[in-house]
């Protein structure tokens, strides 16, 4: 599938198109969306919840469901939350993100993707 970079507004295809997908996808609130209330992920309703197993699920669901809903070119077989220790500097210790494991439906493709969960993200 073919679109448009929502960065550059260039042209993007193939995998680079579903990573865009996906961090959409997740990356914005459910009813943000005027025309498309039921766009989006519930991630949002999982901010202030303890950090524990049962809230880990809750919050693994929200985003499996809403990419199993939004974006039929990826079958999901992973997804986990990360968190920099930081290691890499300052700037990103403590920064979380979201990992995404499985394969497209259109070629087969091994998909890996990291979303950030930050503020900046949010659409």
């Amino acid at each position: 599938m073919k679109g448009m970079n929502a960065a550059t507004g260039r042209e993007i295809a193939d995998l680079d198109h579903l990573y865009q997908s996906v961090g959409k996808i997740i990356s914005t609130p459910l009813a943000s969306c005027v025309k498309r209330r039921l766009f989006g992920s519930d991630l949002f309703g999982q901010v202030d919840a303890p950090n524990n197993g049962a809230e880990r699920t809750r919050l693994y669901a929200a985003i499996a469901t809403a990419l199993m809903r939004w974006e039929p070119r990826l079958v999901l077989t992973r997804v986990q939350l990360t968190s920099d220790d930081g290691t890499e500097g300052e700037a990103f210790a403590g920064k979380q993100y979201v990992d995404i494991e499985g394969y497209t439906t259109v070629s087969g493709d091994a998909v890996r993707a990291r979303i950030p969960l930050d503020r900046g993200n949010v659409a």
